[in-house]
């Protein structure tokens, strides 16, 4: 008997089993809320005898935060991100990624990463992106009754005595703080023509309410919520905070003592849309493999599974057991939701994501930089491109909208230079490093009395004396930098040479204590060569505009592009 069921067994497995050899591993990266669902599918797929063209495929599952993978693609593709640090050295890139957002890989792509060019990238599930509130304060702003609108909420958040308490995961390394930012910022925008006094000073208000209530994770800020009915307890907590809805479903199945609120305002954020990605460099059969495993992801029977995780299928719809907040729209419902990855606030637009997350960047570091203007002739020469205004009003310009996003925390000092602008010195300081929150005024001052000279591009003189000036006063837990504009090369025949200065910088430079070094250059006869090798040594970079009208971009760019401050 033992012979004969030994035998039985062994025939039901050769007709039960993979009839595939050998094995290609796959890899797959996926966020968090989103792991369970693909990592099920994909165990059953296995189960059930993956294979491809006869190889038999193992497929590993790993939950991972969007943006550790981010940071290790991007060091892998030479990237630069906002707000997005370093990755560590133990980061393997995964074989699929499947991000909460495709905003993660439009930002790989402009942010340098000029080779990324993922495959597929179709969306497997969708959660909108809602503002959370605590239910006694969503009702008193109308919930459930009243459709709101993001103008409705920026009012909220930045004018009354009392505005509401609203927070934020940080947007440079969370996809739907991301969303929620973008909306906020359109909302600004439509208080007046775009770039107006009204505007910005709107754009502004929101960022520092944001910031003033920022997490780095979701958890930290889900825990800022109150937790008691007691007034006092709703009046201190948190009041409002964009996430995702199915952050929203899993915080009220913790059974909390005010459960949230989600509230789906007009006009519809960007969606968290899960895209498939095959990263670049894989090879051939895997590549194969991934393929089948997205068909596998878009069954209907996926979508079942993806209902256990609070999430809906790519067109809106949910599936067997969702349980929706109240007031969720649903296209089974005739609700009209935005496709998914397009928005209100600009959509997968690469440029509307990108000032989004430099000018958050901006506005919520802190810093000491010494600012330091040319003025040589050359600066008097107009801007095709600017109605006529000059190279030096441009600049300046440039410079005072910078000036309106960094907060009181910074410490700013301000220079111009030419050649023997002070007898044969070729700098002239304006204002001295101090806080802004006593130099703001006297800096808006001498910016707006800036006029160019007849002088030349003294460069070099200027640039060793405002790296010294920097390093004199250095102050830890901040980014200690020169930021420097010339729309010329060095024209001083009386100062140092380029090798001098350099060998100069490499002499004096601390590592323990670096100021970083930051050249923006106007126009088209800056040399980047030169303005390179200067920053090289300087643990800084070089950013040449050649429309002089982009300098504010630039600037904005370069300054949020800084390593993290020294601890």
């Amino acid at each position: 008997m033992l012979v004969v069921v030994a035998g039985s067994w062994f025939g039901y497995q050769q007709l039960a089993g993979p009839s595939c050899s050998g094995r290609i591993q796959l890899s797959v990266a996926a966020a968090p809320e989103i792991a369970p669902a693909v990592k099920a599918a994909a165990d059953q797929w296995v189960a059930d005898g993956a294979a491809v063209g006869g190889t038999c495929i193992g497929v590993n599952v790993a939950s991972s935060e969007p943006v550790d993978v981010a940071a290790a693609v991007a060091s892998k593709h030479g990237a630069t991100l906002a707000g997005v640090g370093q990755a560590s050295g133990t980061a393997v890139t995964p074989d699929v990624w499947v991000p909460d957002s495709s905003t993660w890989l439009l930002r790989l792509k402009s942010g340098g990463a000029t080779a990324f060019a993922p495959a597929n990238g179709a969306s497997i599930a969708r959660s909108p992106v809602v503002v959370a509130m605590p239910e006694p304060v969503a009702t008193r702003v109308g919930w459930p009754d009243k459709k709101l609108a993001w103008t409705d909420l920026l009012r909220a958040v930045t004018t009354g005595k009392s505005p509401l308490k609203a927070g934020i995961v940080e947007p440079t390394q969370d996809a739907a703080g991301l969303s929620g930012l973008l909306s906020l910022t359109a909302a600004a925008s439509s208080t007046g023509s775009a770039g107006s006094p009204d505007a910005r000073g709107a754009m502004i208000g929101a960022l520092r309410a944001l910031a003033t209530n920022r997490s780095s994770i979701r958890q930290d800020l889900l825990a800022r919520f109150p937790r008691s009915s007691d007034p006092t307890a709703i009046a201190s907590g948190l009041g409002a905070a964009a996430l995702s809805e199915e952050d929203v479903i899993a915080y009220n199945q913790t059974k909390p003592p005010i459960p949230l609120a989600a509230l789906y305002l007009d006009p519809p954020p960007m969606p968290l849309d899960y895209p498939f990605a095959v990263l670049p460099g894989i090879e051939p059969d895997k590549a194969s493999a991934a393929q089948v495993l997205f068909e596998v992801l878009t069954t209907p029977g996926f979508r079942d599974r993806l209902a256990m995780q609070s999430l809906r299928s790519p067109n809106g719809n949910w599936g067997e057991g969702f349980k929706a907040p109240q007031g969720a729209p649903s296209p089974a419902g005739g609700a009209t939701l935005p496709p998914t990855g397009q928005g209100a606030a600009g959509g997968l637009d690469p440029t509307a994501i990108k000032s989004a997350t430099t000018t958050w960047a901006v506005a919520t570091q802190s810093g000491r930089m010494l600012a330091v203007i040319d003025v040589s002739g050359s600066m008097k020469d107009p801007v095709a491109t600017a109605n006529g205004a000059t190279r030096e009003q441009v600049t300046v310009e440039a410079a005072s909208q910078g000036l309106s996003l960094f907060d009181d925390s910074w410490s700013i000092g301000l220079w111009t230079f030419s050649t023997n602008l002070r007898g044969s010195q070729d700098w002239q300081e304006l204002v001295g490093i101090r806080p802004l929150s006593s130099n703001r005024g006297a800096l808006q001052q001498r910016l707006a009395g800036i006029k160019p000279s007849d002088g030349n591009t003294g460069l070099y003189d200027t640039m060793l004396a405002a790296y010294k000036e920097v390093q004199k006063e250095w102050e830890p837990g901040k980014v200690n930098s020169v930021v420097l504009f010339t729309d010329g090369k060095n024209d001083d025949k009386n100062g140092i040479s380029r090798a001098a200065l350099i060998q100069k910088l490499k002499e004096i430079r601390d590592p323990e204590q670096p100021v970083r070094v930051i050249i923006i250059g106007i126009g088209t006869e800056v040399s980047k060569a030169e303005l390179d090798a200067i920053t090289k040594e300087a643990d800084g970079g070089a950013f040449v505009a050649t429309d002089p009208t982009k300098i504010g971009e630039i600037f904005l760019q370069a300054i949020a592009l800084r390593p993290p401050a020294p601890r």
